[in-house]
């Protein structure tokens, strides 16, 4: 015999497609052991590990079947799947191409491609794979999802709307593309889309992550038609489920900025010299609270010939955390290997340039790691009015769980505290190396303060920067439909409108 009987693999397939993965792995395991080459065990425990967030193992178990059967689309889109997951987007690309050359009718792969070139900032070619997938596979919902939320982000509000639109016609219940195209549309109570959403709210056997989307959705909605104490309700509803999914508590964080902290000073010591500075891709770090203005910022410096905004990178946190924790060993060789896998990666979104914009918010919690490896480049801070950050923040859902502070008024005021500290302390700790800019200065000021910041990014002035509006570059934030308008006053305030409901949560902001 080759290979387990069967009914052994019929057994193992039951218990895997019921979600019973501790027998399904004991069982695929023990295949495994008695033929070590039967692929089909080995794809089995991967989507076992998938399933059960071991992807560093899923990985390795995909790797194993490919080899095994190295004709097997499948095998290859589902560690292509694994990989992107894991970050590891360059590997993602091929293994999913590998699997579209084996089977060039594979909807799901084209549709995994997709996510993959989305990921790594390749907007245009993600629209191309995911229209594929829909070509294929007409009746496949998640690509017609994923094809409006790319459109989303490239701008195209009206074609982001018919894809979102269709998702739906596919999939009545699809509860995160309704908070999606809530994002895109403006409401009123004879709205078919605000409908629908009611009666799902209204279902009891919706799911609990179903039901917190449709909350998100239905605040806007009633955001839209000026009901107030209606879309505070929704607010809070779902916040209260997103909190519990996630199972948050604030102490984790308190941890994580205290070990920042005390970990800086040997960083600090084994800072980099010029004499490392030998890429020619020079970084431009936003940072911020999230839904701070980072977005806008953004686009203003992106706006210049010399600047490519490369939008909000993982880099710096899947290279530098540990690093920055002290959770590994620091001496000049970590960070110099931390800043070349770095910028091998930011290369790839330069677009030709040798200036390249990072705007991920949170890497504020990197900047003693950041100017210790990047001496040459420049760090801009974005503030805005602390209740209106922080308000923003309670009325987004946040796909990525590193946000999951969000979720409650008085976590989002206790994190504004530790990231208040814990800029003041890098201020304080690398004198003249961050460059504070006021958000709401900028939108009543904009052009003395747009003077200012493209001074100090040492760049020639360009009147470009001036409309941030008409820079055409997608944005794959929360704030890609805001900043498609001209610069405005009177954003930070909107909060207020909130403030009957609110318990004075914010009256000791600063």
């Amino acid at each position: 015999m080759k290979g387990p009987s069967q009914q052994q693999l019929s057994k193992l397939l039951e218990h895997y497609q019921a979600g019973r993965f501790v027998r399904a792995e004991k069982l695929a395991l023990s295949f495994i052991r008695k033929f070590p080459k039967h692929q089909f065990s080995w794809k089995v425990l991967a989507a076992v590990f998938g399933q059960t967030g071991r992807i560093n193992k899923a990985v390795n178990a995909n790797q194993k079947a490919v080899i095994l059967s190295p004709q097997d689309a499948s095998a290859h889109s589902n560690l292509g799947n694994a990989l992107q997951e894991l970050g590891r987007l360059d590997e993602a690309e091929i293994s999913l191409k590998k699997a579209i050359a084996l089977k060039s009718d594979y909807a799901p792969a084209y549709n995994n491609l997709g996510v993959t070139l989305r990921d790594m900032g390749k907007l245009e070619e993600a629209k191309e794979s995911f229209k594929q997938a829909v070509k294929l596979k007409p009746d496949f919902a998640l690509a017609h999802s994923n094809l409006g939320n790319a459109l989303h982000e490239l701008g195209r509000l009206d074609e982001a709307e018919v894809s979102l639109k269709q998702a739906i016609v596919l999939k009545p219940d699809y509860a995160a593309v309704y908070r999606r195209l809530s994002l895109i549309k403006k409401f009123n109570k004879r709205d078919e889309i605000y409908l629908k959403m009611q009666d799902l709210y209204l279902d009891e056997n919706l799911a609990e992550e179903q039901l917190c989307h449709i909350n998100f959705g239905l605040a806007k909605a009633s955001e839209d038609m000026g009901e107030v104490e209606q879309a505070f309700k929704h607010y809070r509803e779902g916040n209260v489920l997103r909190k519990k999914l996630l199972n948050y508590d604030i102490s984790q964080d308190i941890t994580l900025f205290n070990q920042l902290k005390s970990s800086f000073p040997k960083i600090n010591i084994n800072s980099l010299e010029d004499k490392y500075l030998s890429n020619k891709i020079s970084p431009i770090f936003i940072i911020g609270m999230p839904r701070s203005g980072t977005s806008l910022v953004e686009q203003i410096i992106s706006s210049h010939s010399e600047v490519t905004g490369a939008g909000e990178l993982p880099f710096v946190s899947q290279f530098g955390d540990s690093l920055a924790q002290g959770l590994s060993q620091t001496n000049t060789s970590a960070l110099i290997e931390f800043r070349k896998n770095y910028l091998t990666k930011l290369e790839k979104f330069s677009n030709g340039n040798l200036i390249v914009t990072d705007k991920m918010p949170i890497n504020f919690l990197y900047v003693g790691l950041i100017a210790a490896a990047f001496p040459e480049a420049k760090i801009v801070h974005v503030k805005r009015n602390p209740a209106a950050v922080c308000w923003a923040n309670y009325k987004q859902y946040f796909v990525p769980k590193t946000l999951s502070y969000c979720y409650a008024l008085e976590d989002i005021v206790d994190y504004y505290g530790l990231y208040k500290n814990l800029m003041m302390f890098w201020k304080e700790s690398l004198i003249n190396r961050i460059y504070s800019c006021d958000y709401e200065m900028l939108t009543v000021n904009q052009e003395i303060e747009t003077r200012k910041l493209i001074n100090y990014l040492g760049l020639n002035w360009e009147e470009k920067c001036l409309s941030p509006q008409d820079n055409k570059r997608s944005v794959a934030t929360a704030s890609n439909t805001q900043i498609r308008e001209k610069v405005y006053q009177g954003s930070s305030q909107q909060w207020k409108k909130y403030k009957p409901f609110l318990n004075g949560v914010f009256d000791f902001l600063d």
